[in-house]
């Protein structure tokens, strides 16, 4: 059989302020009561989103203080720099190798700019070779845990027998706008929290799984539907579609046809693993993929305790998955700007 890369290890980590939801709602509530005209019933999102807590890299009171590029983004290299050392070192601790075995990291991002990227600021605290690999990735969004493991997986094949480490951090907090009165910017406070997950991945030796494919798909002229614009005061969430109808519409042919192409199909499969967007998001998959309602045990309960934290979300759920015993071949998916679908397929060491 020709060799594959493997997952080695998978951990998770998040910021030192837990929020419950209750709380952001009350903030939301003096931040924008009063000044949207249709706030209280946007406000229902607090409650319906299916959001018990979620993490952050500053408490609440920081978010009311006058904040332009230089104070989001001098908050997003610190945040961000811790959670890379604590989910990197968590991931090569389990995978039993040391910083100076990674050959290549792979760091994606999308909630903050840093140049050198942050794999340049974490390598001293790390402990990376000088001669370490760099490969930081910018702009893919919630999509961004499942293809930078897409990523990670094809470098590893690349050069059998090297690590590759990869690390997904996003402080979507760090984008919450009180000049912003619009129905998107209270849904994403409503939404997003902050997190990071990081993987280990080596060609040849067994792992937790095989990375059987990848591949992806995109949706022509649908860049509104989900992004960031860009002002002095830093990113500003863009949802130009409601995006729960489209994922049932959509998401289901587009995975069929990634599939198709290594010749696969979704009968093939006895687990998927998603993004969990939102309530709504998991409940229109679960339609999408003639699921059990419910069946996504794992994505609820990731949403429940840290929100949607953009690209790693996916990870923390696959980690879940992991711990509750992987099935013999899973499909680990998610939806991100684009707009787009990404898919990894893992099979379970034998």
């Amino acid at each position: 059989m020709p060799p594959t890369a493997q997952l080695v290890s998978i951990a998770t980590a998040v910021p030192p302020h837990r929020i419950a939801q209750r709380d952001v709602a009350e903030a939301a509530h003096r931040g924008f009561a009063g000044r949207v005209g249709d706030y209280e019933r946007l406000a229902r999102v607090f409650e319906s989103s299916g959001i018990r807590s979620r993490y952050a890299v500053k408490p609440i009171e920081w978010y009311f203080e006058p904040l332009g590029w230089p104070e989001r983004t001098e908050a997003y290299l610190d945040g961000a720099l811790a959670l890379f050392v604590d989910a990197g070192t968590r991931a090569l601790d389990a995978a039993g190798l040391p910083a100076a075995a990674v050959d290549t990291v792979v760091t994606v991002s999308s909630t903050g700019i840093a140049t050198p990227s942050l794999e340049a600021h974490a390598a001293g605290r790390m402990g990376f070779r000088a001669d370490v690999e760099r490969v930081p990735v910018f702009g893919l969004g919630c999509a961004g845990g499942v293809s930078g493991l897409a990523l990670a997986s094809r470098l590893a094949l690349a050069r059998p027998g090297s690590v590759v480490l990869l690390v997904v951090i996003e402080l979507c907090t760090l984008s919450f706008r009180l000049d912003k009165l619009t129905k998107a910017n209270i849904v994403a406070t409503a939404l997003f929290g902050d997190g990071a997950a990081a993987c280990v991945l080596r060609t040849g030796d067994a792992g937790i799984a095989a990375i059987e494919m990848s591949g992806q798909h995109l949706w022509p002229a649908t860049i509104d539907v989900m992004g960031w614009s860009v002002d002095p005061q830093g990113f500003g969430v863009i949802f130009d579609r409601a995006i729960p109808p489209f994922a049932e519409a959509h998401m289901r042919p587009a995975v069929a046809g990634i599939l198709a192409r290594a010749k696969l199909e979704l009968a093939d499969f006895d687990r998927l693993v998603f993004h969990p967007g939102g309530t709504k998001v998991v409940a229109a998959l679960e339609r999408a993929f003639a699921l059990e309602p419910g069946s996504l045990d794992h994505e609820r309960a990731v949403l429940a305790d840290f929100g949607n934290m953009s690209a790693p979300t996916a990870l923390f759920v696959l980690e879940r998955v992991v711990r509750s015993g992987l099935a013999p071949r899973t499909l680990l998916t998610a939806m991100g700007p684009g707009f787009s679908a990404s898919c990894v397929s893992l099979k379970e060491a034998v």
